[in-house]
Parts: C-alpha cells; sequence; structure tokens
C-alpha cells in the first residue's frame, strides 16, 4: 500500500437526505391505527370547531339501507360525499355531515320472518318491530364501521335514523301536513301489487325487467244485432279480437274498449267468421291470426262500437259491454283492448265511467278466487295454462305463442308485480294549491316548477324527472306490513270517515317523540282519543285505528324536514344532494315532492346523479356473474386511499368500471408514484426550517425555482376550480400528471446537483428547498380529500411551522398566491420556451449516448444555435440551462430563424477542464483549493461548509 496522502472517501460528504417517510404505504395496516387516532381526538369535532362561524355549505346525506355490508355502489357514493365536504371544508366552509340509515321496510322485515318462523305467529307487532329494530340496528353499525374504514368523517356517534323516535315523529308530522291541507285521501285504484311481498308499491318501487309471457288473441263473439252496424252484417256470424299477455285477468274482463277516433274493418275469413278490428292494424291481425285471405266487408269508426254487447269467451252468461277509451293505441295488438277494470289503470278509469265494477278477485298472494272450479285457488300464474286450455276448448283462441318483454317487477324481490285494485291512501298530484305568488296552481305543477330552478348535474336530469313527476299517477302512500310508521288516522266504525284535527294529530307527535311509532301498536284507539269524540259525518263514536304504514320512500323523503330543519347545526334547504341516477324516481323524487308539498319549494339546490359501476365488460354487478369487487376486501388488502383513489379517478357522472386488477393497478402505478413524489419532496426537507431557512422573497429565488412555483400556483388554481365544480377526475389528473410530469421526471431529478452537492447552506440549495417546501404543502393541501390517509400522514412529516392545524383536514386549500404572484405569466413564457429547447438537446443527449460517444449526460458540453426569437429568453436564463440539461458546459449562439440545432461534445476531449470527483460535472476550477485537490471550488466550499477535514492515508492505515 502507497504511503501518498489521500483524501477521506468523497462520497461521504454528499449531503444525502436522511429519509423518515417511509417509502412502503402499509395502508391495511396503517390507516386503521391513523382511524382510531382520528377517533380519540375527535378530529371531525376539531374540523367543526375551527369552521364555527364560516359560511355554510350543507350537503345532506341520502340514507343507505340498513340491510348487509356495503358494496361498490355505497363506497362510490360515499366517497364522492366526503370529496365534496372536504373540499368545502378546506375551501373555509363550515360543512358538517351528518350520515343516516333508513331503517324501516319491507326487505328488513322478510329477513326477521325468515329468522323467526313459525315464532311470528304468536308474537304481537311490537315484539315483531323489536326485532327489526334489532336486525336495522345490526347493520347500521355495521356499514358504519365500513364507511369509517374508507376514511370518511362524520358525525358517526350520532346519525340520524329513520326509525329514531325523533325521526318517526317528523314522519308522522310530515305526514299530518298533507293530511289537514287535504292532499290526501283514501280510496280504491288500480296500484302496483307485489304478490310475493303482500302490499302495495310505488312507481319508485318497480324496476322492469325481461319477462316471458303468453301471447294470445281472444275472440268475444258480437250478442248485439250486427245489422245496426252496417248492413252488410246482417245474419253474420260477428266477432271482436282482443290481444293480451296476461290470461289471468280474462275471468275478470268485463268490457273491450275501442278508440273513439280509429276506423274499423269487417274482416270475412274463409270459414265465413267476420272480425271487428282496426283498420290499421288488420294486416298484423291477418298475419297473427292466420287469416292471410281475410277480406274487408265494410268500415265504421270506432264510436259505432259503444255499447254494443259480446259475450264472454268462457264465462258463459257475462256479458262484456263495447266501451270507448283514448288509451287503445295502433301501436300493437287489435284495437280492441279487453278491459278488467280491478287490473289495470286505463282499465279502472274507463269502468268507472261505464259504471262496471271494480272489485278484484286476486287476493293479495296473486291466488284467483271466485273463479271456475278448474282455477279457483290457483295463483295467477299457474291459472294461465288452464285459462288457455278452457279458451281453447271454447273456441275462442285464435293465436297462441310466447312474448319475451319488459316487465314491471318487484325491486326487492325481483318478481314480477301485477296491477290489483285496493283501497289505498293517495296524495293527490292534482290537489289545489297557490304558488310563491298567490296564484292557483296544482301540487303537480308547484313540482315541475320547482324542479327549474335546481342545478341539475349533469343536465339531463332536470329532464328525466320532470317527465316522472309530469306523468305520475297519484302518490300511492300506505303499505300493507308493520315494519314502519303507522298511518297514524282514525277511522268511524260505522262509515270508515277519517278525523282530522290538528290537536290530536300533535298529540300523536309527541307520543312518538316520547315512545316512537311503537305505541301506536300498543295503546287502544279509545286511550288516545279525547272522551266524547264522535264522527263529523254520521256522529258515531267508535273508531279504529289506520294499521297500513307508509310508504319508506315518504319515510327518507321526509329527512329534509326530520334531519335539516331540526339539526341546529344544518339548515334548509340543502346545498347539495348527490346520489345515483335511480334516485330521480326515488330519494331526489319523494323528497321533493314531500318538501314542495309541505314548504312549496325543493329541499335542494343542486343535485348531481352518479352513474352505476359495472365491470371491464361493461356489465354489471351481479351474484351470478361472480364479478363484483367488494370494497371492504380491497380496503383489507390495498387500503382504504386506494378505493378513494379508484372514486376520484373517474367522472362519477357516468357509469364507472371497476375491478380488483383495476384497484391493483392503481396501487401498484398511480398511488406508488404518488407517494414516492411525496417521500422524495419531504425527503429533501431533511434539514429545512422554514423560519430560519426559506427564501422571504419570490424575486431572490433562483430562476427555475420561480418557474415552478409559477407552475404550482397554476396547479392550485386549476385544482381548486375542479373541486368547486365537483369534477374530482380532473382534480385527480391534474396532480397526477404534475407530479409524474413537472416534479418526478423533470424538476426533482434538475434539482438533485444543487440539492445533493451544494452546501448546505448555499443560497441555491436553500432556494430549492424553499421552492419544494411551499410545493409540498400546497399539494399534500390538495389531494386531502382524496388520499385522506396519506395526506394526514405527510403532513406530520412536512417541517415544522408554528401554529399550523393538527390534521391537513383541518387546513384551508393553499391559494395560488401562496406559491407564486400573480404576474408570473412572463416569466413561465420565457421558461416554456427554454423547455421546447430542452427537449432538443435531451434527444441530442440520448443520441449521443447510443453512439457511445458519452456515459453521463455530465460529461458532455452542450453548444446550442437559437433563432433570433429565443433570445430574450436565453439572455434572461441561459446560464441555468446547463443545470435543466445536467450537462457540465452549455453555450449558444444566434443565427437567425433557424430552428435550433445542437452540438455534444465529450468533455473528455476538452483540454482545459476537469471531472470533479464529488460533484463529477467537468469544470476548470478543479483543484483550485490544493486541500481537495480532485474537487471543483464549489465542491471545496460545501466540504468547508459541513466541517470535512482532509487526512492522509498512509500503510497502517488501509483504506
Amino acid at each position: 500500500m502507497s504511503d501518498s496522502p489521500a483524501q477521506k472517501p468523497l462520497k461521504s460528504t454528499l449531503n444525502l437526505p436522511q429519509t423518515a417517510f417511509p417509502m412502503k404505504a402499509g395502508l391495511p395496516q396503517n390507516e386503521p391505527a391513523r382511524l382510531q387516532k382520528w377517533i380519540e381526538n375527535d378530529l371531525y369535532g376539531q374540523i367543526r370547531a375551527a369552521r364555527a362561524g364560516a359560511p355554510k355549505y350543507i350537503l345532506h346525506d341520502g340514507p343507505p339501507y340498513a340491510n348487509g355490508a356495503i358494496h361498490l355502489g355505497h363506497a362510490l357514493n360515499k366517497c364522492i360525499k366526503d370529496f365534496v365536504v372536504k373540499s368545502k371544508t378546506m375551501t373555509g366552509f363550515d360543512s358538517p355531515y351528518v350520515p343516516g340509515w333508513d331503517c324501516h321496510g319491507l326487505p328488513i322485515e322478510i329477513k326477521v320472518d325468515e329468522q323467526l318462523g313459525r315464532k311470528k305467529l304468536e308474537m304481537d307487532a311490537v315484539t315483531v318491530r323489536q326485532q327489526c329494530r334489532d336486525y336495522a340496528q345490526k347493520y347500521v353499525d355495521l356499514q358504519r364501521s365500513q364507511f369509517r374504514r374508507m376514511g370518511v368523517l362524520g358525525r358517526w356517534d350520532d346519525p340520524y335514523l329513520t326509525m329514531s323516535f325523533p325521526y318517526e315523529a317528523r314522519i308522522v308530522e310530515t305526514f299530518y301536513e298533507f293530511f289537514e291541507h287535504g292532499y290526501v285521501y283514501k280510496g280504491l285504484k288500480p296500484v302496483y301489487w307485489c304478490w310475493h311481498d303482500k302490499t302495495a308499491l310505488a312507481e319508485a318501487e318497480v324496476e322492469y325487467e325481461q319477462h316471458t309471457s303468453p301471447s294470445i288473441y281472444v275472440r268475444y263473439r258480437l250478442l248485439s244485432d250486427p245489422a245496426d252496424l252496417a248492413p252488410e252484417l246482417a245474419g253474420r256470424e260477428v266477432y271482436t279480437i282482443i290481444y293480451t299477455t296476461t290470461p289471468w285477468t280474462l275471468p275478470s274482463s268485463l268490457a273491450v274498449a275501442f278508440n273513439p277516433e280509429f276506423d274499423y274493418v269487417a274482416l270475412e275469413n274463409t270459414d265465413g267468421a267476420v272480425y271487428l278490428v282496426a283498420e290499421a292494424l288488420a294486416d298484423a291481425v291477418r298475419e297473427s291470426c292466420k287469416m292471410p285471405e281475410a277480406k274487408v266487408l265494410t268500415h265504421m269508426k270506432g264510436t259505432a262500437l259503444e255499447n254494443i254487447t259480446f259475450a264472454h269467451p268462457f264465462l258463459h252468461g257475462r256479458t262484456i259491454l263495447g266501451v270507448l277509451g283514448d288509451h287503445v293505441t295502433a301501436e300493437q295488438g287489435t284495437g280492441a283492448v279487453h278491459t278488467a277494470p280491478a287490473h289495470g289503470p286505463d282499465d279502472f278509469y274507463t269502468g268507472a265511467k261505464y259504471g262496471l265494477p271494480q272489485t278484484t278477485n286476486v287476493d293479495d298472494a296473486g291466488r284467483i278466487r271466485n273463479g271456475l272450479p278448474e282455477y279457483d285457488g290457483l295463483h295467477i300464474y299457474k291459472a294461465n295454462p288452464i285459462i288457455l286450455d278452457i279458451i281453447r276448448k271454447n273456441g275462442a283462441l285464435l293465436s297462441e305463442t310466447e312474448v319475451k318483454h319488459s316487465y314491471p317487477h318487484c325491486w326487492r324481490c325481483h318478481r314480477p308485480v301485477i296491477y290489483r285494485a285496493t283501497e289505498q291512501w293517495f296524495i293527490g298530484m292534482e290537489t289545489p294549491v297557490k304558488d310563491q305568488h298567490g296564484n292557483e296552481t296544482t301540487f303537480r305543477q308547484r313540482a315541475l316548477d320547482e324542479i327549474k330552478k335546481v342545478t341539475w348535474d349533469p343536465s339531463w336530469g332536470e329532464e328525466r324527472i320532470s317527465n316522472m313527476i309530469a306523468t305520475r299517477p297519484d302518490w300511492c302512500i300506505s303499505r300493507q306490513r308493520i315494519w314502519g310508521v303507522p298511518i297514524a288516522v282514525f277511522l268511524c266504525q260505522s262509515c270508515d270517515h277519517p278525523i282530522s284535527d290538528k290537536a290530536l294529530n300533535q298529540s300523536i307527535v309527541k307520543l312518538f317523540e316520547k315512545e316512537g311509532a311503537d305505541a301506536w301498536y300498543e295503546y287502544p284507539a279509545e286511550q288516545l282519543l279525547s272522551a266524547g269524540t264522535t264522527c263529523i259525518k254520521c256522529g258515531h263514536a267508535a273508531f279504529r285505528k289506520e294499521m297500513d304504514i307508509l310508504d319508506v320512500w315518504f319515510e327518507s323523503g321526509s329527512s329534509w324536514h326530520a334531519v335539516l330543519e331540526t339539526e341546529p347545526e344544518l339548515r334548509f334547504p340543502a346545498d347539495m344532494y348527490t346520489e345515483g341516477g335511480d334516485q330521480h324516481r326515488g330519494w331526489f323524487h319523494s323528497s321533493l315532492l314531500a318538501s314542495v308539498g309541505i314548504r312549496n319549494a325543493a329541499p335542494y339546490k343542486y343535485v348531481a346523479t352518479s352513474g352505476w359501476t359495472l365491470d371491464e365488460q361493461r356489465r354489471a354487478f351481479s351474484k351470478s356473474l361472480g364479478n363484483g369487487v367488494d370494497p371492504v376486501l380491497v380496503m383489507d388488502q390495498l387500503g382504504g386511499d386506494i378505493v378513494r383513489l379508484w372514486v376520484a379517478s373517474v367522472d362519477f357522472r357516468e357509469d364507472v368500471i371497476a375491478s380488483v386488477p383495476l384497484m391493483k393497478r392503481l396501487a401498484e402505478e398511480i398511488y406508488r408514484k404518488l407517494r414516492n413524489t411525496f417521500r422524495i419532496l419531504l425527503a429533501n426537507l431533511y434539514d429545512f426550517n422554514p423560519a430560519e431557512h426559506a427564501v422571504k422573497e419570490f424575486s431572490a429565488l433562483e430562476p427555475l425555482d420561480r418557474y415552478m412555483l409559477a407552475k404550482g400556483a397554476e396547479i392550485v388554481a386549476k385544482v381548486r376550480k375542479a373541486y368547486d365544480e365537483f369534477e374530482f377526475h380532473r382534480a385527480y389528473h391534474a396532480i397526477n400528471e404534475f407530479c409524474n410530469s413537472d416534479l418526478s421526471a423533470f424538476y426533482i431529478d434538475v434539482l438533485k446537483d444543487r440539492l445533493y452537492t451544494f452546501a448546505p447552506n448555499a443560497p441555491g440549495r436553500r432556494s430549492a428547498q424553499t421552492a419544494i417546501w411551499k410545493i409540498t404543502e400546497a399539494l399534500v393541501r390538495l389531494v386531502a380529500p382524496v388520499l385522506s390517509f396519506t395526506a394526514d400522514e405527510v403532513w406530520e412529516y412536512l417541517p415544522k411551522v408554528e401554529g399550523r392545524e393538527a390534521s391537513v383536514h383541518i387546513a384551508h386549500f393553499p391559494a395560488p398566491e401562496d406559491l407564486a404572484p400573480a404576474n408570473t405569466e412572463s416569466l413561465v413564457a420565457n421558461w416554456e420556451k427554454l423547455l421546447a429547447v430542452r427537449d432538443t438537446v435531451l434527444l441530442s443527449l440520448e443520441e449521443a449516448r447510443k453512439n457511445k460517444q458519452i456515459g453521463k449526460a455530465l460529461d458532455a458540453s452542450v453548444a446550442v444555435t437559437i433563432p433570433a426569437a429565443l433570445k430574450e429568453s436565453f439572455d434572461s436564463f441561459g446560464s441555468h440551462f446547463a443545470e435543466l440539461c445536467n450537462v457540465s458546459a452549455f453555450r449558444f449562439s444566434v443565427n437567425g430563424d433557424q430552428t435550433p440545432s445542437v452540438e455534444v461534445t465529450p468533455c473528455e476531449t476538452l483540454s482545459d477542464i476537469t471531472k470533479c470527483e464529488r460533484c463529477w460535472r467537468y469544470t476548470n476550477d478543479v483543484a483550485s483549493d490544493s486541500r481537495y485537490p480532485t474537487v471543483c471550488a464549489r465542491c471545496a466550499t460545501a466540504l468547508d461548509e459541513i466541517g470535512y477535514e482532509p487526512y492522509t492515508v498512509t500503510q497502517e492505515q488501509p483504506v
């Protein structure tokens, strides 16, 4: 070993960051611990206290149903709401979030029925209701823990529940408001009926699915004198033909409807029979009924067919009346519509017009009653083939096939529903009311007027809900179950007239506040009524309680009253409602009607609609396909921030794609890059104290740092605008692009020389750290609404600043001027020109590398010829171009209007410069300090500042 002097290894003198922020996230393990810390420290309470007195922004939570664990649709919905609340909070609003649950209703009652079995028959209503309450509470607790696990902040310890006593009191109070103002009536009407669940359904509870039905053409023989219709028909055997897909309704057939505006023809078949059908459908009838050669004998108007009579096709002795109706169309069928008043709205109103019986002979379980022995007591679908056989044997069946068509189904049990005329409670859509100016109008029109005042996002939501309100029938609000809020009305036992007394109603509201809706089942009517109460209609003194319950959509639609108007931290109307697209017929719909009916105004100012969650083949999630994505499992395996990142990555207004592989790609490709960006930023602030080291004036910063702060200011403005417009996917893409392109691929890479080789307190290094600090401070706030756990973790590793909030979620968003002054347009424009030339230089360096002219970029000296238009930019910032391209030397010259050209020269071929062993640059001042013969002057200064002392290596002191 030589005994010549040698330098201490210089690698150890680099200012390498002492990383504290962990590289690996460990989200599944670390997020629950952070969540527990939030709960223990009451982070939500701290946020509320910090925003006390600020302007309000109220997002009202649509209540999910408390029946099972959450699914991906829940996760999408709750994350969107959390993005809204957190972004509004960080904008400076007081934005409380009160979550809620829908707890009543049939699905829970059915589950409890299954659990209780025959035991339910021995239990009173209150005991059964308590079982339902316990069941609902179980899933409230489960879903609450799962929503919290996603990082959603809110008043979780005190949510609103539709089964709580105060909420039940507000529901019945809302009903009484409608009742006392004349909106409510009880009447016989055909309603959607679920024979499986034995209850009426509202429009919002019906969904359309494919169903296969019999498709039949049946003839009805004319009993009236054919000659009265036309001389050509005298003495002929005349029929009309009806088309139906519901043979089970034929035992209830009482009339045949014709359109008074249609032209009808008498078709003579080859067997001599004559058929009366709409002229527009004659060819279709010929084809369907297999009588291609039938010829037209005569024509007549539909009005001529009113009050003629036909024989029922198989119920001998029943006369079928010819009636007129505008509902008869020429889209399909025959132009003659069989009419069963108990089984369809058009049939019902037509029957009422002609005085036909409206009694239904199908019971609540879908079984036919009072029918022929062959099918009496059978379920309608079991009766169908038997009825068809009877029609066939009577010679009345002209055609028989099957048709697959869209058909209404119960959205709970997914079985096909029927129309069934029963006595129900309704809210009349045509109830006369006054608008806000005192003009006479209708309840329906007031709702339509209020829709126009709301901002709908997407805009098509306005037309969709308007069309639904414009065409919907009266609102059927009664259900034949026990798990819900009863329609708390007393009915005269003599004449069935209801008591409408405001004082009595208020006493029931107070009773429900104290004891809940169970009280209706516990006390007899006489105990709830004042002594001496009599019926104002007939004078009778005995009353019974109505035992139907209210539609659960009425319950959730009353939440604006039960929550917004009663919670001191909230207010009516809400600034925002946001749910899935199905809520135009659900919660958006019922909330609008309830609010317009009682407050003459919409309950919301802004309604945002999210799309459906689909798999990567754009199929809906289903158990049969096994393509569902369990958000709880994703959180357990990847972390809650990954679920949140997925939600932010998509435009929630459209149908969104999800899969476990997609979530993993987000974790591995997007989240990891974002986290590593924060890690690198924080690592380079390890010795930075803003109070001591920050460069105070923007103009004193290095030009590149000023440029990056100006770019950061642009991102702040862009992201904040995206949050303001609820364009969370645009915020996501802007942040992601800034981190990957501007920071990781450019700025951090260019800064390595300044950060790692400059003296710790060198102005250039402190300038870089100042920019990094300001950018990190801004970036962590911008990502906080989305990456809630990660942002809070980053916040803890930021350099300490006096007065900083305990959590990023208490902080405000940055303003663009926090990073750069407003007048930086020319600065950015000049730098953009330099960066365009840089791209050309980098291509040339890569080519030189491929040709083995150089190894690293620092091995090169670059000469660039630029057009005159770029001279001003290069005069201002050209001295920094070597840093930009990470080369050892740079010079430029101007050559007219040519595009830039680049000449790369290997530094080792140049005689006037030498490579510094510390920073690896080629420079002409290596060995300018005799103490450090192998380093440049800049590195010598750095070595002095860090207290580096050279020493001599001898044989006894091996290196």
